[in-house]
């Protein structure tokens, strides 16, 4: 049953409220002094406060009320209060209202608009309590996660982020492959490096291989070596990321490039940890826990004949699926306070402005957008307009707007002018972005 303070002088008006609310299942409380009442909120638990404006006799100015309301604000922040109050005494109840007061109603009240007003702020008073203790849990379980491990420096606030890296923790232990589902600039080599830094293999290496990054007729070399004169242009002898990754972890970043011939040698490679060098016969033995990671539709490739159903069966023992940003709004502010990392702040209307845009490119795009207010914003804060973002950004849910020319310039620029690099932090393809840059007149580097 929730508890309503009443602080009046008048005993009619406490009995009145007390019969009232009796009547409908709220337990009521009278003092007849401000310090009477500021004793009983120090006492006992108290859900709700009605005061008056004036307690003396012969006293009409509401000063008491004021300095009733500032002492309950000071202890309690976060009660609410109705002010009771002639209509003498509106202005001083309005500049109440103003700093913090629930409502005001005019005596002698309507008892139907009293108990609706008492009602909806006591529902959203529980409301605010369980959001509280909610938050509270999720506080406690992240500090958790980060005092058992090692969380690489992940900066996270929302749910479905915790889920996914707390799920990252608890498979880093076997040495079964994982593949990392998202897409680009979600934070994919993140949990990639949250597996690494939990696994029985921590100490090991850790190298990373980008399988969109490099021609189709290179990739096989990259990842198992090559011997002199295997190929045009291979003038000695060159180690692969296999070996270099052995007694660690490789991560295999866009795995669905992976050409065919490749897919076959990484298959048989996870399956008996024996590979060759291309132009060698003598085979290697290696032991390398593999993680990748993917933005492609791997079950629809399989479909369309583009990759091997059983290389995706033993890639894919544990998946782990980060969400695009959008889908985790509580991320995206604890992100851009460790990209601003001490400089400016950002204002109010930068923050509300960040929650509305739809993330295309996810956490890459945010963390640019961040930097380049941070070098152009002329003020003591980033404001809304140094973000550089649509004015009428696409809702959640809705299709994402094309990326203005000051974002895909900002792109390029921190890619150092290499397109699929640009592509990826802007979330679309690279052949996308020719032709967005061919709309806005930009030449390709």
């Amino acid at each position: 049953m929730s508890t309503i303070l009443v602080i009046d002088d008048n005993p009619a008006v406490a009995t009145a409220l007390e019969v009232l609310f009796s009547l409908h299942d709220l337990a009521t409380v009278h003092a007849a002094t401000p310090e009477a009442g500021l004793a009983l909120l120090d006492a006992e638990p108290v859900d709700l406060v009605i005061q008056d404006m004036n307690f003396s006799a012969d006293t009409t100015s509401g000063d008491e009320g004021r300095a009733l309301f500032a002492a309950i604000r000071r202890c309690h922040p976060d009660l609410p209060v109705i002010l009771l109050t002639a209509w003498t005494h509106l202005e001083s109840a309005v500049e109440l209202i103003k700093a913090g007061a629930a409502d005001y109603v005019a005596k002698p009240w309507q008892d139907a608009k009293l108990l609706a007003t008492v009602n909806n702020l006591l529902e959203l008073g529980e409301a605010r309590r369980e959001l509280d203790q909610r938050r509270d849990g999720e506080r406690r379980r992240r500090d958790d996660l980060a005092r058992r491990y090692d969380l690489r420096g992940a900066v996270f606030a929302d749910p479905t982020s915790e889920r996914v890296i707390a799920l990252a923790c608890q498979v880093a232990r076997s040495e079964l492959p994982v593949l990392v589902t998202g897409p680009n600039g979600s934070g994919k080599e993140k949990i990639a490096e949250i597996v690494q830094a939990n696994s029985p293999v921590k100490d090991g290496p850790f190298v990373t291989l980008n399988c969109g990054a490099l021609p189709a007729e290179l990739i096989e070399a990259e990842l198992f070596g090559a011997e002199a004169g295997a190929y045009t242009g291979a003038n000695r002898a060159r180690e692969g990321k296999f070996e270099a990754a052995d007694g660690g972890t490789l991560f295999l970043d866009e795995i669905g490039n992976l050409p065919p011939a490749g897919q076959v040698k990484l298959l048989r490679v996870l399956e008996t940890g024996r590979f060759a060098r291309l132009g060698a016969n003598r085979e290697r033995q290696v032991k390398v826990r593999v993680v990748s990671a993917t933005n492609a539709d791997l079950p629809a490739m399989i479909r369309e004949g583009t990759f091997r159903e059983d290389l995706y069966y033993r890639l894919n023992t544990i998946e782990l699926a980060m969400p695009p940003l959008a889908e985790r709004p509580g991320d995206i502010l604890p992100l851009a306070e460790r990209f601003l990392d001490g400089g400016r702040p950002l204002a109010p209307a930068a923050a509300a402005a960040l929650q509305r845009h739809p993330w295309p490119g996810n956490v890459r795009e945010l963390r640019n957008v961040i930097q380049r207010a941070q070098l152009l914003a002329a003020g003591a804060r980033i404001e809304a307009a140094d973000l550089g973002l649509p004015r009428a950004p696409a809702g959640r849910g809705s299709p994402a707007q094309e990326p203005a020319r000051e974002q895909i310039e900002a792109a390029l620029a921190h890619a150092g002018g290499v397109i699929a690099q640009a592509a990826a932090e802007l979330g679309m393809s690279r052949q996308a972005l020719y032709r967005r840059m061919e709309r806005h007149g930009l030449k390709a580097p």
